[in-house]
C-alpha cells in the first residue's frame, strides 16, 4: 500500500497564483510543491541543479520543518514513521 499521496494537485480547481490572498498563496505553494516533487518531474529536474542549488533547497526545506513542524510530526507524516504515530 502506498503511504505517500498527491491528492491536493488532482482535485484542486482554483487559480494558482501567488500575492493575490493567503489563501490563495497557500493553495497555490501546495499545488507547486506536488508538481515540483512529481517523479518525472523531479528526475528530469535533479539531476540539472548545481550542488550548490541542491544544498539551499536541503537546508532551506529542512530550516522550515525545524521550525514549523514538531518531532512527533516529522516522523509520523513526513517520514510515515507508523512506530511514532498515536
Amino acid at each position: 500500500m502506498k503511504k505517500h499521496r498527491h491528492d491536493f494537485v488532482e482535485t484542486y480547481d482554483g487559480i494558482v497564483a501567488f500575492g493575490f490572498s493567503r489563501e490563495v498563496d497557500e493553495k497555490s505553494l501546495i499545488y507547486y510543491l506536488q508538481k515540483f516533487s512529481e517523479d518525472e518531474f523531479a528526475a528530469r529536474l535533479v539531476p540539472r541543479l548545481s550542488d550548490e542549488e541542491i544544498n539551499r533547497i536541503f537546508e532551506l526545506i529542512g530550516s522550515i520543518m525545524r521550525k514549523h513542524i514538531t518531532d512527533e510530526e516529522y516522523h509520523s507524516l513526513f517520514l510515515k514513521d507508523e512506530s511514532h504515530e498515536h
